[in-house]
């Protein structure tokens, strides 16, 4: 089945086009038939693939809504230069990536216009998100007809939270007027990264008991404590913004700051809310970037400010990591995913020194060697196993899609 997945931003298309069980040679028989993105929607947008076998494709052009986007995209598949497609009709089903499902949804879902409201329903949780998300929805419909289409939330995984891990310490009168709590993010990368690291390991993802903590670390960083292929509990909370330090984002801190920052600056609240999601984090603390490898490359050539902000960045992430240890009542396994988490070996050293009383110990020569593949990075007597696990959030949309709509079609 050729599953097209969608991740529609506000000015944005993520796209790719996956063929499920269509190659018996490949992992579990999928193969990925092209990738890209079209950026900038609403001017001069830019477009970009890369198919398989074929040199990468750059073009840009006026682009001013989503549905044009899409149409774009297909257009593009079809080429004889990207030869994804002979024919849109091969298209059997579209998977989207929706920010949040509220507390209504907790997996995946064909879309119909009931789910549609439910989604509609939670944009003042993420405005910014799921708007585009039924865009998307809306111009796969025009453009392709009756295509089932399914939702895969990055909510959905954290639906298995306790009340004490999702509660805040608020009235709970914002809870039940509001929904105001903690709902996690990112959990399509940690339901596929701790799927792969209990394969790795050789376990079921389900089995009882497996005690398991997923690292997603790139621009947006979060963590996950999953207990037989549950989430216990994650460090995001009622938006991204909670939790780890971030390329951009502040993660945790005194809400009081806020208070007093407002009052000191003359701030109004949409300022404040620029200044902890687009120039905190990494960013803030350097002053210099939000890229990781730049502030590596800045540390190793002197500069401090740079070296503290990976200083913070990874003792946040120890605390959590050993926070969730204590969550689980022990830990099996640990995988590091995202682009940091894949590619930096130094922020996985430090970010685990000093927690082999509670299992965890590194292989330095593993560690070191490990970039953007499966690897085990862990020293035989650490009592709890360490990989680098390659997130594919798009593989996993993808996945649920074929499933979601094999299970519907007549046998």
């Amino acid at each position: 089945m050729k599953v097209l997945v969608l991740n529609c931003g506000s000015s944005s298309v993520k796209f790719q086009l996956v063929e499920i069980g269509g190659v018996p040679a490949a992992p579990v028989g999928d193969r990925l038939l092209a990738k890209g993105l079209v950026e900038n929607i609403g001017g001069a947008a830019l477009l970009k693939c890369e198919a398989e076998g074929k040199p990468p494709l750059r073009e840009s052009g006026e682009i001013l809504e989503h549905k044009i986007a899409v149409e774009r995209v297909l257009e593009l598949l079809g080429r004889p230069e990207v030869g994804a497609l002979r024919d849109r009709r091969e298209i059997e089903a579209v998977g989207h990536r929706v920010v949040h499902g509220g507390e209504r949804f907790k997996a995946s879902v064909l879309m119909d216009e009931d789910v549609l409201r439910g989604i509609e329903d939670c944009f003042d949780l993420a405005p910014l998100h799921n708007p585009p998300n039924v865009k998307g929805y809306r111009a796969v419909r025009d453009l392709l007809g009756d295509v089932p289409q399914v939702a895969v939330f990055d909510t959905a995984f954290h639906q298995t939270m306790e009340p004490q891990a999702y509660l805040y310490g608020l009235p709970y009168v914002l809870y039940e007027r509001h929904g105001i709590r903690r709902y996690g993010f990112h959990g399509t990368s940690h339901r596929f990264v701790s799927r792969r690291l209990a394969e790795l390991m050789g376990r079921g993802p389900a089995e009882p008991g497996l005690r398991l903590i997923t690292c997603h670390l790139g621009n947006g960083c979060s963590v996950a404590a999953i207990r037989g292929g549950r989430s216990v509990d994650t460090s995001m909370g009622f938006t991204p913004l909670e939790g780890l330090v971030m390329g951009t984002r502040s993660g945790d801190l005194d809400p009081a700051i806020l208070l007093h920052v407002m009052r000191k600056e003359e701030l109004g609240p949409w300022e404040v809310g620029a200044l902890l999601n687009k120039h905190s984090g990494l960013l803030g603390i350097s002053g210099l970037s939000n890229d990781m490898r730049s502030l590596l490359e800045a540390e190793a050539g002197g500069n401090e400010r740079a070296r503290l902000a990976v200083d913070v960045f990874c003792y946040r992430l120890k605390k959590y990591i050993a926070a969730y240890v204590g969550a689980l009542g022990g830990i099996d396994g640990l995988a590091f995913a995202g682009g940091i988490g894949e590619n930096a070996p130094k922020i996985r050293e430090r970010s685990l020194a000093g927690l082999a009383a509670l299992g965890l110990e590194l292989d330095a020569e593993r560690n070191g060697a490990a970039r953007g593949t499966d690897a085990e990075i862990g020293t035989g007597a650490s009592k709890a196993r360490v990989f680098v696990v390659p997130t594919n959030e798009e593989l996993l949309i993808a996945r649920d899609t074929f499933e979601i709509v094999s299970a519907r079609r007549p046998s």
